[in-house]
């Protein structure tokens, strides 16, 4: 499903973000990649989905070798992979549905299509109810499950969530992260990008520690073992 083999990202003139990753994600796995800031965690992310590209080293997700993705494919790839982010990064004047509706719109999907995707991604992310409402009147757990829902429109086999907690309490947290749990269950392969130490010890999933842009750790049923 993702195979990283011998990635290098140095950014210049001498910064090296990642030295050296390899690793195997199997389908359907759920698992955490953790280390403190800086430790070339997100850059990996951004790997994944095409948002960087790597200095060396080749990248695999699916069938497709993403090294040298054109840029003219890359909208393709990401429907295959949702994103999920900190900050939401949902349009303020557009209501949860239209939010939702708008990650197909731009992909050409037709007006059928999208009536019938949208109310079943809010209702698997439970804001079935919320559907007419702004951002700004959502709390901070309901905008984040919206974000979600969007990357869920295309039906993805990969679900990439960089820090998606990062901005929420630790009760609304949990519930970001049983949702995640819930997706996975579906068959989604969900790769979690986060320092939140109680959120993997609770997972008991798969963790990938990284420190210093290398891979350090990579343990079944992990927990968070950084200071």
């Amino acid at each position: 499903m993702i195979r990283f083999t011998n990635i290098n990202k140095v950014y210049k003139p001498t910064t090296h973000a990642l030295v050296g990753v390899s690793f195997h994600v199997k389908p359907g796995e759920f698992v955490s990649i953790v280390g403190s800031s800086g430790s070339g965690k997100s850059t990996l992310a951004k790997l994944l989905f095409a948002e960087e590209r790597p200095t060396s080293g080749k990248i695999v997700v699916g069938d497709w070798d993403i090294t040298q993705i054109h840029r003219s494919e890359i909208p393709t790839l990401r429907r295959q992979i949702g994103v999920v982010f900190q900050d939401f990064k949902l349009l303020g004047r557009k209501t949860v549905y239209e939010n939702v509706a708008f990650a197909l719109e731009v992909a050409g999907a037709a007006n059928a299509r999208i009536k019938e995707v949208v109310p079943q991604v809010l209702k698997i992310v439970g804001l079935g109810d919320k559907h007419g409402r702004y951002p700004n009147q959502l709390s901070g757990g309901e905008q984040q499950r919206v974000s979600i829902a969007r990357a869920l429109v295309h039906r993805p086999k990969i679900i990439v969530a960089d820090e998606p907690t990062g901005n929420l309490d630790t009760v609304t947290s949990r519930e970001i992260i049983e949702l995640l749990k819930k997706i996975n269950e579906f068959g989604t392969t969900v790769v979690l990008v986060t320092h939140d130490r109680d959120i993997v010890n609770a997972l008991k999933k798969r963790v990938l520690t990284i420190n210093n842009g290398k891979i350090v750790s990579d343990v079944e049923h992990g927990k968070y073992m950084l200071g």
